[in-house]
């Protein structure tokens, strides 16, 4: 579940080219782009191999798995600014997803799921100049199914997509399953969205957004969401609030149901503080929820060495959450996951858990990134539940072959402190575990 991220952070250049509006098929240009439309086509494939499951069966103590992952993103995006005041924007396109093989280590898979439906269904309107006081595009309303991203790390998108092997409640029957691809899907977008961001990008701005999920594996939430920012060439400080409205019943699971009535408040920010190649990150927020109070934060702080060979990236986070903590539709920090084994298939590293990690990364030419990342997780407490105290290391690097085709191997190397016959999850013992993958992305 690493996602493609365009900070500069990290490094990962090759991979700002996966984002969605990266690429596409030029269908219709009138006057010089007044109006535009495009094809957008995108697909992945990933091969993934471990020497350890975490599937919590006690006939399979080897735990030695293979799987495969596909999706294929086909549609139509256009604009025009033929429509009076301001300009007009849109998308509708399908997924195609599926899983092969024995599914995931984690049991999320089962090998079988396949997919294909609606993706993005979204209508947009941004004001140009006719609103001076806001300045360009000042105002930026959209609604329908499309992906929406909220700054910082609560919001990042509808992305946990689950096969027929998750079964969070009894008799589950796989009504959980969202077509496989648990690692490399791209099904992101929120089933029903409104979206109102006033302001711009610079200087003081706001947004408000009403969100409702048609996941199963979210209990299909509904959410109401405000930002606030001041944003100048040194970094950005906001706060988000988030107000939960309502969960299916249907699908509700651990304590998903406290996600009806819930509020959360973060303060947050980013920017490099006036130190060029520098950069630094941070967010404290507060879940209020029936059960009681709970917290969870990150901070990060990094540097490029831009005048050294290679341009090597330095970069140290810090992350915390309490025990009771909801991760809501929370992703990477910037396209920055927090581990491959532990936060995809090995147990909760988003509750309880007190989280270190480094990153290093070079870049010995334009088109090729090399990246480790090391991780140390505490579990804070023991309350009747399995201990996830470990250590991993990841090896991965990007390879944009051609302009259209980018390579990203990765092996990785995880150490529980438990294993499943004393308190862990993982199959076999607490050895290493060697995971390894190979993901192609394609973009036309």
């Amino acid at each position: 579940m690493r996602t493609p991220s365009c900070s500069p952070l990290f490094s990962l250049v090759a991979l700002c080219a996966l984002t969605p509006m990266a690429q596409a098929i030029e269908i219709y240009n009138e006057d010089e782009g007044a109006t535009v439309l495009n094809a957008d086509l995108s697909a992945g494939y990933g091969w993934y191999s471990s020497s350890r499951n975490y599937l919590g069966d006690p006939a399979r103590r080897s735990g030695r798995m293979h799987w495969q992952e596909g999706y294929l993103k086909y549609g139509l995006r256009g604009t025009t600014d033929r429509v009076g005041a301001g300009s007009v924007y849109g998308a509708v396109s399908l997924l195609s997803s599926a899983t092969w093989g024995e599914g995931d280590i984690g049991g999320i898979t089962a090998g079988s799921e396949r997919r294909t439906a609606l993706e993005d269904a979204y209508f947009g309107w941004k004001s140009g100049d006719s609103i001076p006081a806001l300045g360009a595009d000042g105002v930026d309303f959209s609604f329908g199914r499309q992906l929406v991203t909220v700054s910082g790390f609560l919001i990042t998108d509808d992305g946990f997509n689950p096969g027929k092997a998750f079964s969070p409640i009894e008799d589950s029957n796989g009504r959980f399953d969202r077509g496989g691809a648990f690692y490399i899907g791209q099904r992101l977008a929120f089933a029903n969205t409104a979206v109102l961001k006033v302001g711009g990008n610079e200087g003081l701005h706001s947004s408000v957004a009403w969100l409702k999920s048609d996941n199963p594996g979210q209990s299909k939430t509904e959410l109401a969401v405000a930002t606030v920012d001041y944003t100048t060439p040194f970094g950005s400080l906001g706060s988000t609030y988030i107000r939960g409205l309502d969960v299916d019943e249907r699908y509700v699971f651990a304590d998903r149901g406290e996600r009806k009535g819930m509020d959360v408040y973060s303060i947050r920010g980013q920017g490099n503080a006036g130190i060029e190649n520098a950069d630094f990150a941070f967010e404290v927020a507060r879940q209020e929820k029936r059960s009681g109070s709970q917290r969870g934060m990150f901070l990060d702080a990094g540097y490029t060495f831009a005048d050294l060979p290679w341009q090597p990236t330095v970069s140290y986070r810090f992350s915390r959450y309490s025990e009771g903590w909801d991760f809501l539709f929370q992703g990477g920090f910037r396209g920055r996951y927090q581990g491959e084994v532990a936060v995809n298939y090995a147990g909760s590293v988003t509750s309880n858990m007190r989280i270190n990690d480094i990153l290093l990364s070079l870049k010995p030419t334009e088109s090729l990134t090399l990246n480790a990342m090391a991780f140390d997780y505490h579990q804070l407490s023991r309350r009747d539940e399995r201990d996830f105290s470990a250590r991993e290391i990841d090896l991965y690097l990007d390879w944009r072959v051609t302009e259209n085709v980018l390579l990203s191997p990765l092996i990785g190397f995880y150490k529980p402190e438990k294993w499943l016959d004393n308190g862990g999850l993982q199959s076999g013992s607490a050895d290493t575990n060697v995971y390894l993958q190979f993901n192609v992305w394609l973009t036309f």
